[in-house]
């Protein structure tokens, strides 16, 4: 009865409860929206972090990362890549020859981390060759070419064919140096990594640190980024004397920026449904005062409190259960939208957002997984809403209401 009743009082005044259910719509399109950019962002950072930067598990000499000397190679490195073989989870591997120096010109010097590579492996690991703004990749006929990242490019005022001396310390701890010239000039998703890194051929850094045929660290990509805790949990048991470390320890500022932004964007779904609340108290209050009359008649005839404050109660549930498939609809037609074509950014924007480390186009992404907990806690605050109308209701008198 108390259901047949609540309907039937919702389509008396269709443009209010229109009103409320617009409220409850624009509030579950608004918190899921924010939910689907957050997540894009995140999404899009990590496969920066594990597809351009880091991979999803690195191996190196347990000395190595305390003082980053050059002497702490990877002794059985080859035999190490052979074994990764044989593991069925691992999709490429990289190696990098690493070391601290410092990059000089007529223009200035920088502290920089020399990173040798093969360039085969490394365009698998981190597509550096799809980075490349000016300039070519490296000739097989050309010994001292290297590739400087933009930001470090402008800063030292680089250009193709700058010459550039690198300086750092070999394996018998003796500064050595070393000229190249710029053969590219490449741009990524973070423009402090691009300030801090410079690539040269593997061969090359081996040649100028005295390691030989031998390397720093071995990148793993997995097939599937599920399987990591597993491997890293095979690798460490098989490679006991090394490190083996995954993306989450390598940067745990990705770590905590996702933590970071789930807060946030709860704290912005929090605000939003705070508005929501006053636009549904506001909207049933004003139902109550309209209704004085008929409320007092309704309870003059034998209705108690209770099923007063359930009919108000129920009123509210059945226009906010309305408006929610339509604000989820709505949503997930345009997650999907910006997931197909991405939201660019201003120019002005762009460089903000690498300087973080995010992709200057994000890919929204429908949270699927928090779309229950969204209608949940919009539904819970349109009921909670509800309660100081009712309240205002329980208070009216018979005589008095149906003097009015």
């Amino acid at each position: 009865m108390i259901i047949k009743i609540s309907w039937r009082n919702i389509w008396r005044n269709k443009m209010r409860s229109l009103i409320i259910m617009m409220s409850v719509t624009v509030g579950i399109f608004a918190g899921v929206m924010v939910l689907s950019l957050y997540k894009g962002m995140i999404n899009s950072r990590i496969a920066t972090v594990i597809y351009s930067e880091i991979g999803h598990l690195q191996i190196h000499d347990t000395s190595f990362k305390k003082d980053f000397e050059p002497i702490y190679t990877l002794k059985d490195g080859n035999k190490i890549l052979h074994q990764l073989k044989n593991f069925p989870e691992v999709k490429y591997v990289a190696t990098r020859s690493l070391a601290m120096g410092m990059l000089s010109t007529t223009t200035g010097s920088s502290g920089v981390q020399i990173n040798g590579i093969d360039s085969e492996q490394e365009n698998r690991i981190s597509q550096l060759e799809q980075k490349i703004k000016e300039g070519a990749p490296f000739s097989k006929n050309k010994y001292n070419q290297i590739y400087v990242g933009r930001k470090l490019a402008d800063k030292l005022k680089l250009k193709l064919g700058s010459k550039l001396v690198l300086t750092s310390t070999d394996i018998s701890n003796e500064i050595v140096s070393s000229a190249f010239k710029v053969a590219a000039i490449y741009e990524s998703d973070n423009a402090r990594l691009d300030e801090m890194n410079v690539y040269i051929k593997q061969t090359a850094l081996n040649d100028m640190i005295g390691v030989g045929n031998q390397f720093h660290q071995i990148i793993i990509i997995l097939k599937n980024d599920s399987s990591l805790n597993s491997v890293q949990a095979k690798l460490s048991q098989q490679f006991e004397n090394h490190l083996i470390e995954n993306w989450k320890t390598i940067s745990p500022e990705t770590e905590l920026m996702v933590d970071t932004v789930d807060i946030t964007s709860y704290i912005i779904i929090g605000i939003i449904l705070f508005a929501l609340a006053f636009g549904i108290i506001n909207t049933m209050l004003m139902a109550i005062l309209e209704r004085t009359k008929e409320i007092g008649m309704m309870m003059a005839l034998g209705m108690n409190k209770l099923r007063l404050f359930l009919l108000v109660l129920t009123e509210t549930f059945l226009l906010t259960i309305a408006g929610v498939p339509i604000g989820i609809l709505i949503s997930w037609l345009v997650a999907n939208y910006y997931h197909e074509h991405g939201i660019k950014w201003s120019e002005s924007e762009k460089e903000m957002m690498q300087s973080f480390g995010f992709n200057t186009t994000i890919y929204t992404d429908f949270p699927e997984e928090k779309i229950g907990m969204v209608v949940f806690i919009v539904v819970l605050t349109a009921l909670f809403s509800c309660i100081y109308p009712s309240i205002k209701a329980l208070q009216l008198k018979p005589v008095e209401a149906l003097s009015k």
